[in-house]
């Protein structure tokens, strides 16, 4: 038995099972359409069930932080019950019902019962994968991050064959089913280091709108939000830019369906990439200035030849936006999975969970803004692409200056 309690048992197999099932909220490009067919509504009403999802997810986990301090082993297993719910929840409305009545089941249990799984299920498995990987903080928080970014490249595909075999619907029964198994099995072998106690610690010792006086976390939790507002105002609409970039190519449709799975497998290359870099450096926040103007050179670049080209497709402004998706995925992956070290580096081991949980709140809000607001310039617009672009630049100049003035020190609360 003592073979099996060690730290890739116990700590990094169960949280890819688990990231890798819930990584899949990423997929919501892969059948959002088909969905809106099927109930008879438009992609832009039921686009508020990813928005849901997402918010929910960054909400529960704001909340969840004291029970997955307390007790990994009941925040895994309701994670595992509420996603695999919302899963299969979801395909019944798609089934049975229309309209509007639709729409609201998949609202509760696409957005909500499985976002709430999302977010406790994203949380569970940090703390202990730090606590197993003590030495290498960034690398063991970027293995199970991985799986959440790679969930996508992974799952698109099944998707698409499922959908087209067996139906929408029974697409989300078949993989409801497959992703309970990943996650109980995640949720029993989960586990924190032989010895480990969590510290007691007095009920007002946390006060969670105190870290937001904290100069420090509120840096954090800002340039987090504007990373992911600017990567879901991009990512969720990579399908639509290649359409537009690559238009009157011979090449467009085999573009189209290959390049989101290669920026959704460098997504999860940024998560494991940048945050293993980051147990190197001597300032963690560092990697967060190296995706911030990597993301403004390439994005300034992606603007200075579509004002030369005046908007004519070319196949060197195809690839510099490939570029430029890959980029902002590496980018968006890694924000996500140097942040717990982060956090912990500026405030140590004994909260993380809740103040991880707390910082994801900024998810939350992202998911709500980033993508309506590609969408609100879309429509003010005429569908001209060029402006989510210009806004995410000006965002990211934003986030930089936060960056580089607002996250200093370790601070102790």
């Amino acid at each position: 038995m003592k073979k099996l309690n060690n730290k890739w048992i116990r700590a990094a197999i169960p949280a890819l099972l688990i990231h890798c099932s819930i990584g899949t909220v990423y997929c919501w490009s892969t059948f959002k359409e088909a969905i809106a067919n099927k109930i008879g509504m438009s992609t832009f009403a039921l686009g508020w069930a990813f928005s849901l999802a997402i918010f929910f997810l960054g909400m529960s986990a704001a909340f969840a932080g004291r029970m997955v301090e307390k007790n990994i082993h009941k925040s895994s297993l309701i994670a595992c019950l509420c996603f695999t719910l919302g899963m299969l929840g979801t395909g019944v409305f798609i089934k049975y019902s229309t309209g509007v009545l639709a729409l609201i089941g998949i609202f509760i249990f696409y957005g909500c019962i499985m976002g709430i799984g999302l977010g406790i299920g994203y949380l569970t498995p940090v703390k202990t994968l730090m606590l197993w990987f003590s030495e290498q903080k960034g690398l063991a928080t970027g293995i199970s991050i991985m799986g959440f970014g790679l969930a996508k490249a992974i799952a698109t595909p099944i998707m698409e064959f499922l959908q087209n075999k067996y139906g929408i619907a029974n697409m989300f029964y078949i993989l409801g089913a497959i992703y309970f198994i990943m996650m109980f099995i995640g949720h029993l072998l989960l586990k924190k280091p032989q010895g480990w106690v969590e510290p007691v610690l007095k009920k007002e010792d946390f006060k969670p709108l105190a870290m937001f006086k904290n100069k420090t976390f509120l840096g954090i939790w800002l340039m987090f939000f504007i990373n992911i507002h600017c990567g879901l105002a991009l990512i969720t609409y990579e399908k639509q830019i290649l359409g537009v970039t690559f238009a009157g190519m011979a090449i467009l449709s085999t573009m189209i369906s290959i390049i989101p799975s290669i920026t959704a497998a460098f997504n999860a290359l940024g998560r494991i990439g940048y945050s293993s870099i980051s147990d190197k450096m001597q300032e963690r926040n560092t990697v967060y200035k190296i995706i911030f103007i990597s993301c403004i050179i390439i994005s300034l670049i992606a603007l200075l030849l579509m004002a030369i080209s005046n908007k004519n497709s070319t196949m060197f402004m195809g690839i510099v936006v490939i570029i430029l998706l890959v980029i902002v995925n590496l980018g968006y992956g890694g924000g996500f999975s140097t942040l717990p070290a982060l956090l912990s580096e500026r405030f140590g081991m004994d909260k993380i969970s809740k103040i991880h949980g707390l910082a994801l709140s900024a998810w939350a809000i992202a998911g709500l803004t980033g993508n309506n607001m590609s969408e609100l310039i879309l429509n003010l617009t005429n569908k001209t692409y060029d402006y989510i672009l210009i806004a995410t630049t000006i965002l990211y100049l934003i986030s930089l200056v936060i960056c580089i003035n607002m996250v200093g020190k370790k601070q102790k609360i």
